[in-house]
């Protein structure tokens, strides 16, 4: 009798602990891991190093690449959908050719002009930002509707870690793979259906080579994406740092520089 007790008392903690209060541990965790309040209070950051592009596994692209993000001040309450960064993406020694994201979309940037980038290319943006773990722990904490679901263990890449689902009001998920130890987000995953095609396209990221980049922030060196198991970008960095005081120059497009709206494009492949 005292044993079937013990049995199901263990039974009932072990399936509180892979409850809702679990994964938001491992939530709490990670942000802790990530810098705490100097992480939420991060104002911008610039990240500069080499990008490269594949296509079927086939290095199709490189570049020196310098990205710089700066992020919004939230609304309070927050809410859903709110967008909040801006990034300049601009590749090259001379960093003469450039993207920028914004609040009113994404232009490309050359001597010849800015360009708006088509429509599609910036719900794809907005939509990856959504599931990005990182700005979720940055940005969308709090956000009515985002929930976070215990999904268990799992090994990844020879390391033990917790899995957590993190669903938003728009009911996107994204499953996350956490290091047990260092609590840090290393694998995250989601899916969509291509517009086209309407096959299944699983979308992932490898966060890898986590350093401290000021004040205790923990941010990734290397990142790398996937899509259905073939890898189709690299990032590693040079250089890290934060609170550099970005201006609204970098993020806007200057009265001197003239709207074109020609279809060619000036980028080339690996600047992504």
């Amino acid at each position: 009798m005292r044993i079937a007790i013990f049995l199901l008392t263990a039974l009932l903690c072990q399936a509180q602990d892979k409850g809702p209060e679990a994964a938001r541990r491992v939530i709490d965790d990670a942000v802790k891991a990530l810098g705490g309040d100097a992480f939420l209070n991060m104002k911008d950051r610039v990240e500069e190093g080499r990008s490269y592009s594949f296509y079927n596994e086939k290095l199709s692209g490189m570049s020196r690449a310098k990205m710089y993000i700066r992020y919004l001040t939230r609304p309070e309450p927050m809410q859903p959908e709110f967008y909040g960064i801006r990034e300049r993406r601009a590749f090259g020694k001379k960093e003469d050719v450039y993207i920028v994201y914004n609040e009113t979309g994404g232009f490309e940037i050359t001597y010849r002009g800015a360009k708006p980038l088509p429509a599609e290319t910036v719900s794809q943006y907005k939509e990856s930002l959504m599931h990005n773990v990182l700005y979720t722990l940055r940005m969308r904490l709090g956000e009515p509707g985002l929930t976070f679901d215990w999904a268990g263990t799992d090994v990844n890449e020879n390391m033990p870690c917790n899995v957590v689902d993190i669903v938003d009001g728009a009911n996107r998920v994204t499953k996350v793979w956490f290091h047990q130890s260092t609590k840090l987000p290393v694998r995250q995953m989601w899916e969509h259906r291509d517009p086209k095609t309407k096959y299944r396209q699983d979308e992932i990221t490898i966060f890898d080579k986590y350093r401290d980049i000021g004040g205790g922030i923990m941010w990734p060196y290397v990142v790398r994406r996937e899509r259905n198991g073939e890898r189709n970008y690299e990032m590693y960095a040079d250089s890290i740092v934060v609170n550099q005081s970005l201006g609204d120059e970098l993020f806007t497009i200057q009265g001197d520089i003239q709207v074109r709206e020609e279809k060619s494009s000036n980028v080339k492949p690996g600047r992504k």
